[in-house]
């Protein structure tokens, strides 16, 4: 199974994103940046799934990005098209599964190919290119504490613009 994850991290590299970009590690109630102290107030933005090249796995990303002035946490993620969703993150070729994924204050983090990115596992069905799924993030410190997008399902070599 992590020889398959392994191999669906690196084949998505194909699509490659900013890894990370301004994702920073940090404790939650500890950020700094605007209105340092005020609570996490999220937005969620880019959000996208690669066709899938296995029929039981996906990757799925997003940017959040984070105005208020404490850390937030993304703790989990619920979605329709799988029975359960993992958070990674990946250092140089090593991915591995975290329990938590950080959004700074004052910053974003950016879930993308080759970086910190959802584990879609045991898919309900292969999706389409041009279907629309819904994905429920959930954080704490933040407000809200839950975000619900629509993603659309990309071509498998997708590139974002950015």
């Amino acid at each position: 199974m992590k020889r398959r994850r392994a191999l669906l991290g690196a084949l998505g590299g194909v699509a490659a994103v900013a890894a990370a970009s301004g994702a920073a590690a940090g404790l939650a109630g500890h950020g700094q940046g605007p209105g340092s102290g005020s609570p996490a107030k999220l937005a969620v933005s880019g959000g996208y799934i690669p066709r899938p090249l296995l029929t039981d796995e996906a990757a799925a990303y997003v940017t959040v990005t984070n105005s208020g002035g404490t850390d937030a946490q993304l703790t989990a993620v619920t979605t329709p098209l799988a029975a359960h969703v993992t958070l990674h993150t990946t250092t140089g070729t090593t991915m591995r599964q975290v329990t938590s994924l950080t959004v700074p204050a004052g910053g974003r983090l950016t879930l993308g190919t080759g970086g910190d990115h959802l584990m879609l596992e045991t898919l309900t069905h292969m999706p389409s290119v041009g279907e629309r799924i819904t994905v429920r993030l959930h954080f704490t410190h933040a407000t809200p504490a839950t975000v619900t997008v629509t993603v659309p399902v990309r071509p498998t070599t997708y590139h974002p613009r950015g």
